[in-house]
């Protein structure tokens, strides 16, 4: 896990997000990319030339005073500056570098705040096919000991998908137990699971549910894992909610990091 990216907002807790990448990432020697998108069109017009520029150092300088906020710790950090389309300059960024894995935060962790992923955070689950992990806001860097990894379905498109999650797992000496949700429509070949998944795994179950993350829910207050780890795919664990960028809390929230890996199959 080589290159580890966060994407920075507007939030005056962005320092805590990246504290907790530099924790995650002295672990893996990895280096972070602490990255600003903004989006600055410049038509014809006198004196309009340079605005772009003076934008771009703007958001430059804001991100060194973030990072003068947190402890490096000697983890090699670099800034990345991109005008435009966040979901463009994140797939531009991974052409060039290979991002390995980005680091964000949730929306909100506040109870009366209705949404878990804004227009922002939901755009760069939905859209874009980096693994991904969602790390509560101001919660402090812990190694993981216990990955629940739910899914609905046991096949793998490529068995690189599970790369980040075995090496996370092997970092750690983490335990892997698996959740298969069974939800109406299911078919037989949902339930042969990846052999690959089930190597890295220490005990499988199996349950029923209107969707899986009610599934999932019922088991995480039993198991009570460090992370929630699930899969990036169009009528996977975010079904439905693939029509629009955001994610209502009433559809799913969580507690602790959720590590989303990247698609399977359609």
């Amino acid at each position: 896990m080589k290159h580890i990216l966060v994407p920075i907002g507007t939030s005056p807790d962005a320092h805590q997000t990246l504290q907790y990448a530099i924790d995650f990432a002295t672990e893996f020697s990895s280096k972070i990319f602490l990255m600003e998108v903004f989006s600055v069109s410049v038509g014809a017009g006198k004196g309009l030339s340079n605005v772009t520029e003076k934008v771009a150092e703007s958001g430059i300088e804001r991100l060194k005073e973030i990072i003068e906020k947190v402890d490096a710790k000697n983890v090699d950090i670099q800034i990345a500056s991109y005008n435009g389309d966040i979901v463009d300059g994140l797939n531009d960024i991974n052409k060039e570098l290979g991002i390995d894995l980005i680091i964000m935060a949730p929306r909100s962790n506040e109870i009366n705040e209705e949404l878990f992923l804004g227009n922002t955070s939901g755009r760069i689950i939905k859209r874009t096919n980096i693994p991904t992990l969602i790390v509560p806001r101001g919660m402090d860097y812990q190694p993981f000991e216990n990955i629940l990894t739910a899914f609905k379905s046991g096949i793998l498109k490529r068995k690189r998908i599970l790369n980040p999650l075995i090496e996370i797992k092997n970092k750690f000496g983490a335990k892997v137990n698996l959740l298969l949700v069974k939800t109406p429509g299911y078919t037989d070949d949902d339930l042969q699971i990846n052999t690959a998944l089930m190597d890295i795994s220490s005990q499988l179950t199996l349950t029923e549910a209107p969707t899986t993350y009610l599934g999932v829910l019922e088991h995480m207050q039993a198991q009570h894992p460090d992370v929630l780890c699930v899969f990036r795919r169009k009528r996977g664990f975010f079904k439905k909610l693939w029509e629009k960028n955001t994610i209502r809390k009433s559809e799913f929230s969580a507690r602790i990091p959720v590590l989303v890996l990247s698609v399977k199959k359609d």
